[in-house]
């Protein structure tokens, strides 16, 4: 074990595992390596998958009373849009893979993660620009331009993962780890900000109040069980929100 870390025991039941989760938000601590996938890694997804669909009911709870109250809220960017195959499958799959590796890649602190991450970045941004130019200053289909730089990125900070995959997390990485816990987990909120129009930003503050309590459970996954239970469970909450925006489309 390396000093400077600590390494929770396995939660055994539901509540277990929602205290050990609270514990952490009030004092983020780097464990040791994640350990490798397996059955008790899962329940401890669905477990907080579970505390996200509760979080996530009573804020819409309190959304539908604010709305009931005569107070005008915010739309975000999918209201009013046709929801086929291809925005599903990019609010499923395509965002939590590539919203997880850009905000909680990263937290591990192992060197091969941080600089993976970093480069994966730029290359993926080169990428597009190589595929804009390509294809005539514009892309025929922007979801498969976008596809295609997410992977170039990914595989970049995948080769950093597997060159690097010996090193241990950095010791000033682990000093200052809360704050770079709490500093993704803002990240991830505020960006869901570019969901509504610019004149419409400062008022959607609180609309992105799902995304952050969502992102403290995201962020206690990826580095307890490991970045592959954060995406799960991203996807997981995703599905959710589009099954529900789908439900209430064919209601109205």
């Amino acid at each position: 074990m390396n000093a400077g870390t600590t390494s929770l025991a396995p939660a055994i039941s539901m509540r277990s595992e929602w205290v050990q989760f609270a514990r952490f938000l009030k004092r983020p601590t780097l464990p040791t390596r994640a350990p490798l996938p397996k059955i008790m890694s899962l329940i401890a997804v669905l477990r907080l998958f579970v505390l996200d669909l509760i979080v996530m009911s009573v804020l819409l709870g309190i959304a539908g009373a604010v709305m009931s109250a005569g107070i005008d809220v915010p739309e975000t960017a999918l209201a009013g849009m046709e929801i086929g195959p291809a925005i599903i499958f990019a609010v499923i799959v395509i965002a939590p893979l590539v919203e997880e590796t850009l905000f909680r890649g990263w937290l591990s602190g192992r060197p091969g993660h941080v600089v993976g991450i970093l480069l994966a970045v730029p290359a993926g941004l080169l990428a597009a620009g190589i595929f804009t130019a390509v294809g005539g200053g514009t892309f025929a289909n922007p979801w498969a331009g976008m596809a295609g730089a997410a992977i170039v990125g990914l595989i970049v900070a995948l080769a950093f993962v597997f060159l690097l995959r010996r090193r241990d997390a950095m010791r000033w990485f682990k000093r200052f780890f809360p704050l770079f816990f709490w500093l993704s987990t803002l990240g991830f909120a505020s960006v869901h900000l570019f969901n509504f129009e610019p004149g419409q930003m400062a008022m959607a503050l609180p609309l992105v109040l799902p995304q952050f309590a969502t992102g403290t459970m995201l962020g206690y996954l990826r580095v307890r069980y490991g970045l592959w239970s954060s995406i799960l469970l991203h996807m997981l909450h995703n599905g959710a929100f589009i099954s529900l925006v789908l439900l209430a489309g064919s209601a109205a």
